[in-house]
């Protein structure tokens, strides 16, 4: 499930909130590069490569809206958030406008905590309920470090000036009793369905999957072992099930009227030992208006959740992927030395380090990304800073390569949307 992908950063999420806490009381590809003002100044005898360049667009058409990079809801470093609203099905009046939504490619769908919604609204959310029985429909999205637990529920979705055609279904997380958390199946670390908990308000999931979870919980055969869904028969006794794909937790994208084929996660460039705030843009579609063309840029086919299975790191295979819902680079590398208890889980190596990255497509594209890494303990060192393009943590095994928000700044990042169901275009990431 490429939920499991927010696990990645969730690694790191409340591990990065301590560290503040205790501190304060690539080389471009296609259309990328340069330097900013410190790219290559060498720390303690190491260095950095330079970095990309792009600056994101203006804000201001209807297919954009303005990503903030800051404090946020508790001073979580490297949260990318938008403002959603959310209107009960069939209403324009009963909305409410949610900041702090964070934006996540590594996941699918939109993932709202309940009690940052008023209660006219959230009661007027209509619950969905699983054909036959009448059970409620609830969700335990699964980390690596934890899970969210939830209803699942429809409601209409606008970002900017896009509107979904159709009430779409999204996850209320937190709104139902951790007494109805089904054992086993769900439940394997940490509760993480409060806005504390997960370092937003909630999570919209804008990756190239067009839902959550896809074949694997619509085939009784599969979702009987992996569905991630559950009927509750009362809201209580949930057991897992299999879900028809129109019901699973969906990518709003996709429901927009025209610009509804991908997006493009822009972000400014940052001063390589961390910056207090940034502002970026999230356009979507692409291809679809003057602004989204997919010009100047690599493009990169993928599987279905946007993995690059074939991808090369230290001489050993990896599947890396793009995932801006991730607070720093997420991967395995024995040289490099972890921080201490104040910052388990991310690196400290005593001087500023470079390492290299194969990325190969499904389609044979293949490009080299470098990045730098800093220690966290020297960049968390100004408890101001929220924005960071050099920070890089631990991930279980070696077999992956998370290229979290660290990657995005300063680089226009496309998603194309997996459509193939519709004859449509493969899924890919380009930038």
């Amino acid at each position: 499930m490429r939920t499991k992908h927010i696990a990645v950063k969730l690694k790191g999420w409340m591990q990065a909130v301590v560290a503040v806490a205790l501190v304060s009381a690539l080389v471009a590809c296609g259309g990328g590069g340069g330097s900013n003002n410190d790219s290559s100044t060498s720390l303690n005898g190491g260095s950095l490569p330079a970095s990309p360049t792009q600056q994101p667009i203006a804000a201001t058409a209807a297919n954009t809206v303005p990503i903030t990079v800051g404090r946020g809801v508790n001073g979580v470093i490297n949260i990318p958030a938008v403002s959603v609203r959310i209107c009960a099905p069939g209403s324009t009046t009963n909305c409410q406008t949610i900041d702090n939504i964070q934006v996540d490619t590594g996941s699918y769908g939109l993932r709202v905590v309940s009690s940052v919604l008023n209660a006219s609204l959230l009661n007027a959310l209509p619950v969905s309920t699983i054909s036959g029985s009448g059970a409620q429909l609830a969700e335990c999205a699964t980390f690596a470090d934890g899970f969210t637990w939830g209803t699942v529920r429809t409601a209409t979705i606008a970002i900017g000036g896009e509107t979904t055609t159709a009430a779409v279904p999204m996850q209320i997380i937190g709104d139902k009793d951790s007494s109805t958390v089904p054992t086993p199946g769900c439940g394997s670390g940490q509760a993480e369905n409060k806005v504390d908990d997960l370092g937003a308000n909630g999570i919209l999931g804008i990756g190239t999957s067009p839902t959550d979870c896809g074949t694997t919980c619509s085939d009784p055969a599969q979702a009987a072992k992996f569905s991630n869904y559950f009927a509750c028969p009362g809201g209580v006794s949930c057991a897992r099930t299999a879900v028809p794909l129109a019901q699973q937790v969906a990518n709003p994208v996709p429901f927009f009227p025209v610009d509804n084929n991908g997006v493009i996660v822009q972000m400014p460039p940052v001063s390589n030992t961390g910056a207090s705030s940034a502002t970026g843009t999230l356009v979507f579609g692409v291809g679809t208006q003057a602004n989204n063309a997919l010009t100047g840029v690599q493009l990169f086919t993928t599987d279905a959740f946007g993995d690059m299975d074939n991808s090369v790191f230290n001489g050993a295979q990896v599947q890396a992927f793009l995932d801006s819902g991730s607070n720093a680079y997420f991967f395995g590398d024995s040289s490099l030395a972890q921080c201490g208890s104040n910052f388990a889980g991310f690196y400290c190596p005593s001087s500023a380090q470079t390492r290299t990255l194969t990325l190969v497509g499904l389609n044979k594209a293949q490009a080299n990304a470098s990045i730098g890494i800093l220690s966290a303990a020297t960049l968390f060192s100004n408890g101001n800073n929220y924005a960071f393009n050099d920070l890089a943590g631990q991930i279980g095994g070696n077999s992956s390569f998370d290229l979290g928000l660290p990657f995005f700044y300063g680089r226009h990042v496309y998603y194309g949307i997996d459509q193939t169901a519709n004859g449509g275009q493969t899924p890919f990431v380009a930038f």
